[in-house]
């Protein structure tokens, strides 16, 4: 296994994932090297054994059995659907997102990333978590395709203009990993890497108090730890500030649009009878084209916000949006104490 990284030129793998995939690629590359192998054997063997010369001016046919060709051929195809398998419960795993996930959210542009977490403390090309906790990226890109890929921990998703995508990891060992851009996006884009800093728990901790402060944020410029902003109270002042509360309730009550109370995760049902989860991407698509997916029952009168808001903004927005999940309640009705009447004294 070490040999075949080092041949494929892989850092060690430091994630959850990282020895399931690299198993399944050396599995993979193992058997076709030996396929090759034998084929290239069998090539040299036949040259030398049915070669035409002076004496034999034809070749001698060649006759395979019924069984041969069987097993032959169901055997290819047993390994192929042996690493279909394979792959597709690692792909299984890779897209289902643990519920104790730490929320990221990751903005790509030409030629930098740039992260800000529940909390709203930002960085630039550089994210800090804790080891052992999984963390799921929601990404998106303000201008053109860049695709984010961590060596180390064997994940890599693309990351599009105004569309969200989700990737996540869970980083197995502390230390610092590379970030590169695998899309082809630009001038500079051998130049857009970023660092993941991995901390131990109890660091971590002391990071979030701005007690440790890793020496990769103050190298690579990212944002101090005291430049914190609430990223819910971000999106909160963004919706107020272009009159998305004007439609928009928070309370669970229906307005001239959808309340957005309990609306994150929820399935929503569309003019025409479709049904979709409203996820990050159904909500930054519901900002930026509005008349795409209109609400059932709502008149599609919402402007877009393409070129309004930026990705940070829409961001800010999202998680505003996901703050406010728990329908809204009525208070429980209070019990008076019957009361004798008061008789009147002559």
């Amino acid at each position: 296994m070490e040999l075949l990284r080092q041949i494929l030129f892989l850092p060690r793998g430091a994630s959850s994932i990282a020895l399931e995939i690299d198993l399944l690629h050396a599995l993979v590359i193992t058997i076709t090297m030996i396929g090759s192998t034998g084929v290239f054997l069998a090539a040299l063997w036949s040259m030398w054994r049915y070669h035409r010369s002076a004496g034999h001016l034809t070749t001698t046919p060649i006759h395979a059995s019924f069984g041969f060709e069987a097993i032959s051929i169901g055997g290819l195809f047993a390994l192929f659907v042996l690493w279909w398998v394979i792959g597709y419960e690692q792909y299984q795993g890779m897209r289902a997102i643990p519920r104790d996930a730490v929320d990221v959210h990751v903005v790509a542009k030409q030629w930098m990333w740039q992260f800000s977490d529940e909390s709203g403390r930002r960085s630039q090309s550089v994210i800090v978590v804790p080891r052992g906790q999984p963390i799921r990226l929601s990404m998106t890109s303000r201008d053109v395709i860049h695709s984010f890929f961590v060596p180390a921990f064997r994940v890599k998703q693309d990351v599009l203009p105004g569309i969200y995508t989700d990737l996540w990891f869970r980083a197995d060992e502390a230390g610092t990993f590379d970030i590169f851009c695998t899309e082809y996006c630009g001038l500079s884009h051998s130049r857009m890497r970023g660092s993941v800093v991995v901390l131990e728990p109890w660091d971590y901790a002391r990071y979030l108090d701005g007690a440790v402060v890793p020496s990769v944020i103050d190298a690579e410029g990212g944002a101090p730890p005291a430049a914190i902003d609430d990223l819910v109270a971000v999106g909160e002042s963004v919706a107020a500030r272009m009159g998305c509360l004007a439609c928009h309730t928070v309370t669970g009550e229906p307005h001239i649009a959808p309340s957005w109370r309990g609306l994150y995760g929820s399935t929503v049902e569309l003019e025409g009878g479709q049904r979709v989860r409203a996820d990050e991407a159904y909500l930054t698509r519901s900002m930026m084209e509005p008349e795409r997916q209109v609400v059932r029952g709502f008149p599609p009168i919402m402007p877009s916000y393409r070129g309004i808001l930026d990705a940070s903004q829409a961001a800010a927005l999202v998680e505003y949006i996901r703050s406010v999940r728990e329908p809204a309640r009525e208070p429980p009705p209070v019990e008076l104490p019957e009361v004798a009447p008061v008789e009147s004294t002559p």
